[in-house]
């Protein structure tokens, strides 16, 4: 009983490309959750500063695993080794590649070899995001194709939709502190992820479909996927004010970690989207 539950709820998922259900959802967040402060326990052994520049320096790995998981939509390749790279397993192969880097970085800062580890850190984080994307650019030039437009008409969706949610927090609300770096990279990951979901479900010729369970459950409730839009935004209001909150009163290392892990659940499946739907895979 217990192999067949495992095999139904997340084995096979992984294997066939199966929707998320709400077992797996639920399980993958409890993950998410003890693997945040699991993390920070980590770095505060080893005396690495949860702080912004941490955070900056480990977006290039965000945008790699949302890479990465288009690389293994595309088919190139072929062998077992593409189970590492579909949700949840790139998870954990992206961590382990950024965990090297990191403590490679901290390594070498300690050593006099760079001025600060987030140089060589980030750098290898940006320096892998080009070969994937390089990968895919040449899979879009020889084996599919590379719609300009739909690069664009996203990332034109996005941009506004952030800028409307920053100045209503801003203007509106009067939470200056909305304007700090990190939180406008949490309002676009998620805007990103809004806007690659509503455009491929309700405009883009190849017909893409919602996996997630909330997100499907809203977008058949509604008719429409732009109402992803309303979901990021009320869930991203409470969640900027609730943050701010804890930042004051609460410890600044742990809140730069969860920030950090808001981010990834946003920015990296929109940058996947928003990829698959220039190469139409």
């Amino acid at each position: 009983m217990i192999r067949e539950f495992l095999y139904k709820y997340y084995i096979d998922p992984i294997r066939y490309g199966e929707a998320y259900t709400l077992v797996d959802t639920l399980t993958y967040a409890l993950i998410l959750i003890a693997a945040v402060y699991l993390v920070y326990r980590g770095l505060r052994r080893y005396r690495i500063a949860v702080d912004e520049e941490l955070v900056l320096a480990t977006l290039p790995f965000v945008v790699l695993g949302g890479l990465l998981r288009v690389v293994e939509d595309t088919g190139m390749i072929t062998s077992d080794l593409r189970f590492l790279l579909i949700t949840p397993l790139i998870f954990f192969s992206i961590f382990a590649v950024a965990a090297i880097a990191l403590f490679a970085g901290k390594l070498a800062e300690n050593a006099g070899l760079v001025s600060r580890y987030s140089r060589l850190y980030g750098g290898v984080g940006i320096a892998a995001c080009l070969v994937a994307a390089s990968a895919l650019v040449w899979f879009g030039l020889t084996e599919a194709t590379i719609a300009l437009d739909v690069l664009a008409v996203i990332l034109v969706f996005a941009s506004v939709t952030s800028l409307a949610l920053w100045a209503f927090l801003v203007y509106v609300l009067k939470w200056d502190y909305a304007s700090n770096i990190l939180y406008k990279l949490l309002i676009f990951g998620h805007m990103l992820d809004a806007s690659a979901t509503s455009y491929g479900i309700d405009i883009h010729p190849v017909g893409y479909v919602e996996q997630h369970v909330v997100g499907a459950a809203l977008i058949d409730a509604t008719g429409t996927a732009f109402s992803m839009f309303l979901l990021k935004v009320a869930v991203l209001i409470p969640a900027v004010y609730i943050l701010e909150m804890y930042r004051r009163e609460g410890d600044p290392g742990l809140w730069h970690l969860i920030l950090l892990a808001m981010i990834v659940v946003g920015m990296a499946p929109g940058i996947r989207d928003l990829a698959r739907m220039v190469l139409h895979v």
